[in-house]
């Protein structure tokens, strides 16, 4: 009897895990996608990759691919059960068209918590203090005639302020966590549900109007989705403090960029620090060049450990699925379904 073995399709470079795949190529067969655009992409689906069990995609494939949406997802064989992504925001991913194809989706969660949250730290310390403002000053040779600290604006110390989560998943949570140490006087949390008290630790949980109202500093954790678009416009931020900081690991577009742009130049909102842009790879000019934006081009979980972590793991999902028919992380919108796959391998 001919043994079919399982085909995984990799979209994206994964530079640093090769042990790892090398070990699931014992189990099964792994294969660069070679497809230039997506209209390829979608004729291939139908061709050399009609029998895949597995795709596992990279942020960055969508250049190829377009999004996993209902008209890709029309094309995709029905040798296919898995789809995993490697990032903790798959908002890339029409999960609905994939889960009536019967299809799950797998993301990434505990290997993206520390390194985007120490860029978090790094944000709220560099926005509350204004150093990314002096370092400017001083790069244009104003400290020597700028006076105390080349003119700076006085920054802010945590203590004694509102640390103000919204979203306190793993992620947030990771951010709380380590945010803690530096003094600040209170921590509140706006989740659609609230945790549990092992949890939720020393956080208050707060209704998402008070969170907003009475913050000091306000960090975005909650995943893009059609609820969150522009969860922050010119409504919520007229109802913050004055001189709040906000900070955002999440997505660029879950803030009203336009709005957040005016805020800042009127001085609504202090400071703002961002890994993420609306538009992103572009991003305003007319944002980035405010001196109280501390920003970065999404680099949350640029580092070496983190990269191989977050591929090992999606590695062990394809392997989870293969094994016993499930993945190991399957995604909120799919929780609770039973798909029915089979395991793959004895």
């Amino acid at each position: 009897m001919t043994v079919i073995r399982p085909k995984v399709l990799r979209l994206g470079p994964w530079k640093f895990s090769e042990k790892r795949w090398s070990e699931l190529a014992t189990i099964a067969d792994v294969v660069d996608c070679e497809s230039a655009n997506r209209e390829e992409f979608l004729k291939d689906l139908k061709g050399k990759y009609s029998d895949i069990t597995s795709i596992v995609r990279t942020f960055c494939s969508i250049g190829v691919t377009g999004r996993f949406d209902a008209e890709l997802a029309s094309h995709l064989p029905k040798s296919l059960l898995s789809v995993c992504h490697n990032g903790a925001g798959y908002d890339q991913i029409d999960v609905q068209p994939l889960t009536d194809r019967n299809i799950q989706v797998s993301n990434i969660t505990t290997p993206v918590e520390a390194p985007t949250a120490l860029t978090a730290v790094y944000l709220t310390l560099a926005a509350m203090r204004n150093f990314q403002w002096g370092h400017d000053l001083l790069v244009e040779g104003k400290w020597e005639n700028g006076g105390k600290c080349a003119g700076v604006p006085i920054g802010y110390d945590p203590e004694g302020k509102t640390l103000g989560i919204l979203g306190m998943g793993g992620i947030g949570r990771a951010i709380r966590d380590r945010l803690q140490p530096f003094g600040f006087g209170k921590t509140v949390y706006y989740n659609r549900s609230r945790l549990s008290a092992d949890l939720e630790g020393d956080a208050e949980y707060v209704s998402y109007d008070d969170l907003i109202a009475t913050s000091d500093v306000i960090m975005v954790s909650v995943p893009l989705n059609p609820k969150t678009h522009h969860l922050l416009n010119a409504e919520t931020i007229a109802k913050m403090k004055d001189g709040v900081v906000i900070i955002n690991t999440a997505r660029g577009a879950v803030i009203d960029e336009a709005a957040l742009t005016k805020a800042l130049q009127a001085g609504k909102i202090g400071a703002f620090g961002s890994d993420v842009f609306e538009f992103e790879p572009k991003v305003s000019p007319e944002l980035s060049s405010l001196p109280n934006v501390v920003s970065l081009p999404h680099m949350g979980t640029f580092t070496v450990q983190a990269m191989e972590n977050m591929e090992i793991f999606v590695i062990d999902n394809v392997e989870q699925l293969l094994r016993t028919g499930k993945v190991n992380t399957i995604v909120p919108e799919q929780s609770g379904k039973d798909f029915g796959h089979p395991a793959l391998l004895a």
